[in-house]
């Protein structure tokens, strides 16, 4: 643990305000009356109901560009500010609402902090950042500073201590700020949520999570810009963004794609929690592979430090046990394994959906997956009643399957109904921490690695993950309409660039 956090913790044990918190947040003081640290006064928190929600997209790449155009189409909702490094994108963007019939922004800035305009605004209600990995804390703790509602990309910190300082930011400020992961609305991972809650596996041991996929043409091909401004990589002879944290740093960089859903089935932070972690790495071979064999320029001579494949176990404090891993450049299918197993039995996501149970019950034998009928049936019976309501215009819309419009459906209801945000900061805290704490283990021979409770003890009495519906006439919606308010463009639907 940083310094940082270490002191950090003897400040909350020794702290009596922490009495009064830890009543207000349900913990349980020891039979000599001493209340241990703990409090999360953002759970279950929510804001009033916004008749509109005005919103402020900073970073209009391709993820920011399609996230804008869904939003765009959302009733309720209305695109008040955009922000980008670069003026065409932003240029572009104003021109899509124009030609669209939308209100034109009040705020479209193009520099590196364009962005604090729009937060200092009183015409922004809701700050989505769509920007490079490091900037996701700063902007977001900013705009939690002058009272906005935060929305971060993935992963939503990089860091122990960028986590610690958007839970304190929201805390302090008393407004929401949820991670951006767009895979906890994907119709199979919230089937499986249904499953899960409705008993199906029985009780929960173990989680399979994963973000397997080959980027090699991605990183290499110029579609990041580079870490100082340059929009052409390839022209600036130096690595994009993201290539240029892989080429510094081992660890999982992106581990929430195939975490988030898993901590979902568990109710990590509602009644368990991480405990501690191991994390391997294997070599770095495939990007260097990739660059000598393909490229006779600067690219050929990227020296990348992250393993090509890093394997993490995680462990909880009821004793259940999850296998995370990443890998961006080896030359395999895409998946995110979204693996729940229990006492009853299981189901997975990759590479088609799958769910086996004992042959009989109590026999104490499961030796096969569900015929293809009996898995149709099961997929019926149990569909997410959110995905019931809105999956026919979310599959229209598209966004990975429609996920992506799920989810900003559902904030925005959440938001205009007065309903708590489905996930937290704590749950953006705890999932984007794997980041820091898989390096951590990965530099120190593999070691254990301890896992931070951001909720401070409140996961073991918080209210668990419930199954959520949607009432459809508080937020109309045509398809015809939705479809032509998301127009997304080809490079942002495809299925593999989540």
């Amino acid at each position: 643990m940083s310094a940082y956090n270490t002191n950090r913790r003897e400040f909350l044990a020794s702290t009596f305000w922490m009495g009064a918190l830890a009543a207000t947040a349900g913990c349980v003081a020891n039979p000599l009356k001493l209340v241990e640290p703990c409090g999360a006064p953002m759970q279950g928190f929510a804001l009033k109901p916004m008749k509109k929600v005005r919103v402020a997209i900073i970073g209009v790449g391709v993820r920011g560009r399609a996230a804008l155009r869904r939003i765009a189409g959302l009733p309720g909702t209305e695109i008040a500010a955009i922000a980008d490094l670069f003026q065409d994108r932003v240029d572009s963007e104003v021109r899509w609402l124009k030609n669209a019939k939308k209100p034109a922004p009040a705020f479209a800035i193009a520099g590196p902090e364009g962005y604090k305009r729009i937060c200092d605004s009183d015409k922004v209600d809701v700050v989505y950042n769509v920007t490079p990995w490091h900037l996701h804390e700063p902007i977001a703790r900013y705009a939690m500073e002058r009272g906005k509602v935060a929305l971060n990309e993935v992963p939503g910190a990089l860091n122990i201590d960028e986590c610690w300082s958007l839970v304190e930011t929201s805390e302090r400020m008393r407004v929401p700020c949820m991670m951006l992961e767009n895979c906890c609305y994907g119709e199979e991972e919230m089937l499986m949520l249904n499953m899960v809650k409705q008993g199906l596996f029985g009780e929960i041991t173990h989680g399979e999570a994963a973000y397997i996929h080959d980027q090699r043409l991605l990183q290499f091909g110029g579609r990041y810009h580079t870490m100082d401004g340059a929009q052409d990589p390839i022209k600036a002879g130096r690595p994009g963004w993201t290539l240029d944290f892989y080429s510094k740093y081992p660890g999982n960089h992106y581990p929430t794609h195939g975490l988030g859903p898993v901590a979902k089935y568990m109710d990590i932070n509602r009644g368990d929690a991480f405990d501690f972690l191991v994390s391997v790495e294997s070599k770095a071979a495939s990007y260097s592979h990739y660059a000598k064999s393909s490229f006779t320029d600067w690219r050929k001579d990227v020296n990348v430090k992250m393993g090509d494949i890093n394997t993490s176990i995680i462990k909880t404090k009821q004793g259940r046990t999850i296998l995370l891993e990443l890998a961006a450049c080896t030359p395999r299918p895409y998946s995110r394994l979204n693996l729940v197993s229990g006492t009853k039995g299981m189901a997975m996501g990759y590479p088609d959906f799958r769910v086996a149970f004992e042959d009989k019950a109590g026999d104490g034998r499961a030796h096969g997956f569900k015929n293809a009928a009996e898995t149709q049936a099961l997929r019926n019976k149990y569909r997410h009643p959110i995905w019931k309501a809105a999956g026919e215009i979310a599959k229209k819309v598209g966004g990975h399957g429609g996920m992506d419009f799920i989810m900003d459906l559902r904030w925005t209801y959440c938001l205009q109904n007065g309903i708590p945000l489905d996930t937290d900061v704590y749950d953006l805290a705890a999932w984007s921490s794997m980041v820091d704490l898989t390096r951590r283990s990965v530099n120190n021979n593999s070691r254990p690695i301890d896992c931070v409770d951001f909720t401070r003890g409140a996961w073991r009495t918080a209210k668990a993950f419930s199954i959520d519906e949607m009432d459809m006439s508080k937020l109309p919606l045509g398809i015809e309409d939705a479809k032509r308010d998301a127009e997304v463009d080809a490079v942002a639907r495809q299925e593999g660039f989540i």
